[in-house]
């Protein structure tokens, strides 16, 4: 296992600079981004502190192989090419996915399984066995990235993607509204970064107004409290045979992230018009530690005064019930959220019992104008016309993927009466 490689980290669409900045912060090294993610040369060590506290990365990733290709059987020379005895035993488990760019190859799945048939053929010739296939919790993920002509491999050192704190229940965590899934924590985070909020006291307080699960305000919170994202939850490298000189280190690195935590140095404040979803949102914030950092209450955003005379808003504007009047809506269907593997959202029209898109967020920037002067409001949605139907000019718009869901995070700087005038800045 070479000391240092170049260590790749995929990020959500238009998170790419932001993650390359979080990288630099979090180990003082450089760090380059790209299309789909992010770079940086850095030794197993800083994998396991990556793993540990980047907010903004789906995965931490370890090269073991990189060349061109043509076809399946040039992937499997290409695996043949890595020292398997040293990542794995027969007594253990691996998986294979792969993701694909104009890749001219007809079967993906094919493509994987000669991967496999790799690792497991290198693994009988050096031992006489084989190790297992384990598509849930594999001791060794290996993730193929495939493009026109040349492809690379990876051992994948997260396990479970990086945006699975530890935190939600054992179903999931997931909202039981209609149509909707929610928000994933990386995307959440990648909302506060591109805010430029960080939890600190110059930042000011954060409200989020429709908050459902309560992801951005965990997440806040969690930044407010010097809590690492990956302080709750396990990673494959932990099983990994190229890591096991080097757990006393990542020993030493949870120790050091638990001393971190700290009393809140903003307030977070949170809430939502069903009382069903501010106590979800609660239970959340329970499990991840932080309820006492985040004030929530039950409130109908449209009617909502500000809790303090200046601020940043943070919000996923919402649809279904979450948009519907206190008493009608608000308690859902009995039985818990759907499972872990919720599909992302397609789409915001589907207003149910509370008017029109329009309707609500004209009445939503009619109120921020009367009562909120003075705050940002940041708002992910995937209407390029959000701004129109406020009838409010951004000052500020971040091109950002939500699943495969284009989308854009949009500031307003609001002040007293209408500041349709006021400059922006192009998407």
């Amino acid at each position: 296992m070479d000391s240092r490689v170049e260590l790749f980290l995929p990020a959500a669409g238009g998170a790419e600079a932001l993650l390359a900045d979080e990288i630099t912060r979090i180990t003082g090294l450089p760090a380059q981004s790209g299309r789909g993610g992010a770079w940086v040369l850095a030794d197993a060590p800083t994998a396991m502190q990556l793993n540990l506290h980047s907010r903004l990365a789906q995965r931490v990733l370890w090269p073991l192989a990189s060349g061109p290709y043509q076809d399946e059987h040039q992937l499997y020379a290409l695996a043949r090419q890595v020292h398997w005895p040293a990542w794995i035993t027969p007594e253990q488990s691996l998986r294979v996915d792969v993701n694909a760019y104009r890749s001219p190859l007809r079967s993906l799945n094919f493509a994987a399984l000669r991967i496999k048939d790799a690792v497991c053929d290198a693994l009988r010739e050096a031992t006489g066995e084989r190790p297992s296939v384990d598509t849930q919790r594999p001791d060794l993920p290996l993730m193929l990235y495939l493009g026109p002509d040349h492809a690379t491999l990876y051992a994948d050192t997260s396990g479970e993607a990086l945006f699975k704190r530890g935190w939600r229940d054992a179903r999931g965590g997931r909202e039981d509204v209609k149509g909707e899934a929610p928000l994933k924590e990386t995307l959440a985070a990648a909302m506060l970064a591109a805010a430029g909020w960080q939890g600190r006291e110059e930042d000011g307080p954060l409200l989020d107004p429709c908050c459902g699960a309560g992801t951005i305000a965990i997440e806040a919170a969690q930044l407010a409290c010097g809590v690492a994202p990956g302080l709750q939850r396990r990673f494959a490298f932990e099983r990994q045979r190229p890591f096991q000189p080097h757990l006393p280190r990542w020993t030493q690195l949870r120790q050091q992230a638990r001393a971190a935590v700290h009393a809140p140095r903003v307030a977070v404040v949170a809430g939502d018009v069903s009382f069903r979803m501010t106590d979800f949102a609660q239970r959340n914030a329970e499990r991840a530690g932080v309820a006492n950092a985040i004030q929530f209450k039950t409130v109908d955003a449209l009617q909502r005064m500000p809790p303090h005379k200046r601020g940043v808003m943070m919000l996923n504007p919402p649809y279904g019930e979450r948009m519907a009047p206190k008493g009608r809506g608000s308690h859902g269907p009995a039985g818990g959220p759907p499972d872990d593997h919720a599909p992302e959202p397609v789409g915001r029209e589907a207003f149910e019992g509370g008017g029109s898109a329009d309707d609500f967020f004209s009445s939503l920037a009619a109120h921020w104008k009367r009562h909120y002067a003075g705050w940002s409001a940041w708002l992910l949605s995937p209407d390029m016309a959000l701004p129109k139907r406020m009838r409010l000019k951004e000052s500020a718009r971040v091109p950002m993927w939500n699943g495969p869901l284009e989308c854009r995070v949009f500031r307003f700087d609001l002040v007293a009466g209408s500041n349709r005038e006021r400059p922006g800045t192009p998407g």
